[in-house]
């Protein structure tokens, strides 16, 4: 938000870390005065065309496969709102607040550059449901990415007429009516084209892509961070992340990757070095972190270029152009952000199997150099974490499940007249269960390395490996007979959202002159 506390829309396009502020964090919005002016010019194109004979879709025609049905104009403010009403179907469970906000807010956006041919009103009123913290209920199911997110944004749309249900900024469900009455908020009745504009878009599915690139760039940081402990209990060797060796394969992500973990482990004694290395290579989970963390960085690179072009687009069907014609056009659908989506569930999958197999590493007595089975304190009275990587197999396998693409799916709807969706929104809903157990399975794996460091002792961990393990131990105690490991497990992942532990990583490089990446 370049450190306002109100983010303007209107003024260029939002940024990423404008939706996250919206969306996570209450964030009050504004409109630029450019914006108003827009859509006063734009709203002057749609009013003299509602008085043309010829028909114009959206203004005086019907919709999806009833676009050859005319309309006359004095039923034009009810086909507006039965267009809402009709399409706010959406069943299943409640969609997160924070998905709801980053839909609105970037359908305001849309409605903000005056593509859309809506009054300023429309915009206005939707400014005021955001800063008063009114979230429309939204069920989970309902949008086929095609058309944009119509579902979602139909229930949107609906508490801008004081119609169905919505939480406050309390979380208290009510009557929308109420809602904006206790708000001081008027109601709208809508008018040519402005319940369409106000359903289609790809909102939905961008917000859930935005808010997943800034987890994740969070979070395959954290799992370098993972993988550089877990060699470091392991007693593995950092040779092979030397710089001279990823600059051989130029794949940038990597090279960030290989990066944080020699920062990770600079100074560490835990280590093997070349000189006393007795095992000829470590095995691949451990060795190719690099490489695989490195693809995954490189996914959500690609993911932000995506999104950031869809932040930057006017996205409504008909659109005003630049040169004041109403013209119909495909950009509604949503195959660019359904792929990325698609392809970061892969990316997560994969970057989570590989943390199970390093976690598993440390258990089995044939393969943790030294340790005891399990990271037991007595094995065979004491588990220890064998049924922590129970868990993490679990999700792991949940993961591969929901890495199967959405997007090479299809359903025609409408009559045939839709007769290739993008089930983007369908990719955006797995993928933030993805990333929930990505960010568990992680937790386990640091929870698991920083235990065998301490079974090691008097062998101590490098300077980062003890801040971070000094952090955990304000939260999860040191190993000792089984305890009731569950709460330990949910302490580890709170440190890996709330990104402390990843922070004390950090400063602790710092000091050694290194930063993360």
């Amino acid at each position: 938000m370049s450190g306002m506390d109100v983010v303007e829309i209107g003024a260029g396009a939002p940024t990423r870390a404008d939706v996250v502020a919206v969306a996570r964090d209450g964030a009050a919005v504004a409109l630029a005065p450019d914006a108003v002016s827009a859509m006063e010019h734009s709203r002057a194109v749609i009013d003299s065309l509602a008085a043309d004979p010829q028909p114009h879709y959206g203004v005086s025609t019907g919709f999806g496969a009833l676009a050859s049905k005319h309309i006359p104009f004095e039923r034009r403010a009810q086909l507006q709102r039965s267009l809402v009403l009709s399409h706010a179907a959406s069943s299943g469970p409640e969609v997160e607040r924070e998905v709801v906000r980053a839909t609105m807010l970037l359908r305001l956006s849309t409605l903000a550059t005056g593509r859309t041919g809506v009054r300023p009103v429309v915009a206005e009123t939707y400014v005021e449901l955001l800063n008063a913290g009114i979230t429309p209920i939204v069920g989970e199911y309902g949008s086929l990415g095609c058309s944009g997110d119509l579902a979602p944004l139909a229930h949107c749309a609906l508490a801008l007429l004081g119609e169905g249900e919505v939480r406050d900024a309390s979380g208290t469900l009510m009557p929308a009516s109420d809602a904006l009455a206790a708000a001081g908020i008027e109601p709208i009745e809508l008018r040519e084209k402005e319940g369409l504009a106000l359903i289609n878009g790809t909102d939905g599915m961008l917000g859930m892509l935005v808010m997943a690139i800034h987890d994740l760039n969070q979070l395959v940081t954290t799992a370098d961070l993972a993988a550089a402990l877990s060699v470091e209990g392991l007693q593995g060797t950092d040779a092979v992340f030397a710089a001279d060796l990823h600059a051989l394969r130029p794949q940038l992500g990597q090279q960030d990757s290989a990066a944080n973990m020699r920062a990770v482990l600079k100074d560490s004694t835990m280590i093997s070095r070349p000189e006393g290395f007795t095992r000829v290579q470590d095995a691949y989970s451990l060795r190719c972190a690099p490489q695989v963390h490195g693809a995954v960085r490189d996914t959500i690179e690609h993911a932000t270029l995506v999104a950031e072009r869809e932040l930057a687009s006017a996205i409504d069907n008909p659109v005003v152009t630049l040169d004041d014609r109403l013209e119909s056009n495909g950009n509604f659908h949503g195959a660019p952000l359904g792929y990325v989506l698609d392809f970061l569930a892969i990316a997560v999958a994969d970057l989570a199997s590989m943390s199970e197999r390093r976690t598993d590493r440390f258990l089995d007595v044939a393969r943790n150099h030294g340790l005891n089975a399990f990271l037991a304190d007595d094995p065979g009275v004491d588990s220890g974490h064998m049924i922590a990587q129970y868990t993490q197999a679990g999700i792991v396998s949940e993961l591969k499940r929901l890495a199967v693409p959405a997007s090479v799916d299809s359903i025609p709807s409408s009559a045939m007249q839709e007769d290739h969706v993008s089930m983007g929104w369908s990719a955006a809903r797995k993928l933030r269960r993805s990333i929930d157990g990505l960010g568990r399975v992680i937790a386990i794996e640091l929870l698991t390395s920083i235990r065998a460091m301490d079974l090691r002792a008097p062998a101590q961990p490098g300077p980062v490996g003890a801040a971070v393990r000094a952090h955990l131990r304000t939260k999860v105690d040191g190993p000792a007979t089984d305890r009731y490991l569950a709460p330990e497990i949910a302490a580890a992942h709170d440190m890996v959202l709330d990104g402390s532990l990843l922070a004390t990583a950090a400063s602790a490089v710092s000091r050694t002159g290194g930063e993360l990446v």
